[in-house]
């Protein structure tokens, strides 16, 4: 065991780490579109519904995380539970939604800097599918990527640090937003509180899992966290409950900033939420820079996410034993690091129109993940009740089986038959794809 990887991750590194995977761009980019769906008061109920069910789905990981501290998380219970055949859809999938959401955030971090610089726009390469290829956005990308590459290939400890580091920022840039609202805002901006017709709530109810997909980052690197068991699996939780909080706070605040007839014609409205309260730009020149941090902090958790699913693949024999190597000084998979660092460099090649296709995959990807999970859940629950449980959840058949009824009600919400399902062919030929690679790499390790 000593050649794997070192214990250096402490409380306040794990938080910040599935904090900020769960804080991406969204909470800068989409506020507008939640409040104009649901309204103030609508959007807090869809967050709290969503956030319970999330929550939920993270306890039973909580518990497993806390039995079997493991690199690779997911992969090591499904294993255990159901095989290894089963195992590697479970993994396979994950695999896929954390490899999109590294690739996408090669793309968002120049969609971001323009708003502060639109002077990187150099000129268009080629168009792919309607988007247009900027030769300064692959500029951006490739930096970003090569930054963010080389503080995970130097040690997951530098990869926290910068974590914690980032996340103070967005912190800071939130706090400003919301005691903004607080001391200049009005409730007569948030009305009506539910907007009409309230299936709006829904239609942002199904956008909740996908925001809060990284909270799983820390069973991925449960290896490298020098804690006791049982408080990985509180650290968990207590995560989901703090980005719920943030996303609910942040829209409150925008909504009591901005009237509600007013957010359609609005830009990027928690930036200009910020403007309105402080009376001055740069206000919400310091909320886009937190939202360039969310895109940081989730890229960065993305990477030792991935990296450490191919490291347990490989372990497994499914993926060539290479991505198992650690490296003798940083103690890192540098080979999944560097393989996770390529792709993500030539993403922005291919224009934003492919990667929102791979990133709206992923989130049903990630959900067949968590399904997986809530089963291997119940089954270790009935064949091995002696089985060491540091966190130990008191209603397992409460939680398991709820947790299944959720996984598939948000699986369902992908489905033909939904108003939020994937695009056919676009998505679901992306999904195939995928899945004819899967069965090629499956085959090749039988």
């Amino acid at each position: 065991m000593e050649d794997r990887f070192a214990k250096v991750l402490k409380g306040r590194e794990v938080i910040t780490l599935s904090f900020g995977a769960m804080i991406g761009w969204s909470w800068v980019l989409m506020t507008g579109v939640w409040l104009t769906e649901a309204g103030t008061l609508g959007t807090l109920i869809a967050f709290t519904v969503g956030g319970t069910a999330i929550a939920l789905i993270g306890l039973t990981y909580s518990e497993l995380a806390s039995a079997m501290p493991r690199a690779g998380g997911e992969h090591v219970y499904t294993h255990r539970a159901l095989g290894s055949d089963w195992s590697f859809v479970c993994t396979w999938a994950l695999l896929f939604s954390y490899l999109n959401v590294c690739l996408f955030e090669s793309v968002a971090l120049p969609t971001a800097v323009e708003f502060l610089l639109p002077q990187i726009r150099m000129g268009t390469l080629w168009n792919v599918l309607g988007a247009d290829v900027d030769t300064g956005f692959v500029i951006v990308g490739a930096l970003g990527t090569a930054i963010i590459t080389w503080v995970n290939y130097i040690g997951i400890r530098t990869a926290a640090i910068v974590q914690t580091i980032v996340t103070g920022l967005i912190f800071c840039a939130g706090v400003l937003l919301i005691t903004g609202a607080a001391f200049n805002g009005s409730a007569v901006n948030a009305e009506p509180w539910i907007a009409s017709p309230a299936t709006g709530i829904l239609a942002v109810l199904i956008m909740v899992p996908a925001m809060l997909v990284g909270f799983d980052v820390i069973p991925q690197s449960a290896e490298e966290i020098d804690l006791p068991p049982n408080r990985i699996g509180r650290l968990l939780v207590i995560s989901v409950f703090c980005a719920v909080a943030w996303y609910i706070l942040i829209s409150s605040a925008v909504g009591f900033a901005i009237p509600t007839n007013e957010l359609g014609n609005v830009n990027m409205a928690t930036a200009d939420a910020a403007s309105a309260l402080w009376g001055n730009q740069w206000a919400g020149t310091l909320l886009v820079l937190g939202g360039i941090g969310g895109i940081l902090t989730s890229w960065n958790a993305f990477i030792v996410g991935a990296s450490r699913v191919l490291f347990a693949l490989a372990e497994s024999g499914f993926v060539p034993k290479a991505f198992m190597r650690i490296h003798p000084k940083y103690k890192t998979p540098y080979v999944g690091i560097l393989a996770i660092g390529a792709l993500s460099i030539v993403a922005p090649l291919f224009g934003r129109t492919i990667l929102v296709w791979l990133i709206n995959s992923g989130s049903f990807a990630v959900t067949i993940a968590f399904l997986f999970v809530a089963i291997s859940f119940l089954v270790l629950r009935r064949t091995e009740p002696d089985m060491e449980r540091p966190f130990k959840i008191s209603h397992p058949n409460f939680v398991g089986y709820g947790a299944v009824i959720l996984s598939l009600g948000l699986l369902s919400a992908f489905l033909p038959w939904s108003d939020s399902a994937l695009t056919w062919p676009d998505e679901w030929l992306t999904i195939t794809v995928w899945v004819v690679l899967g069965v090629i790499v499956w085959l090749r390790s039988r």
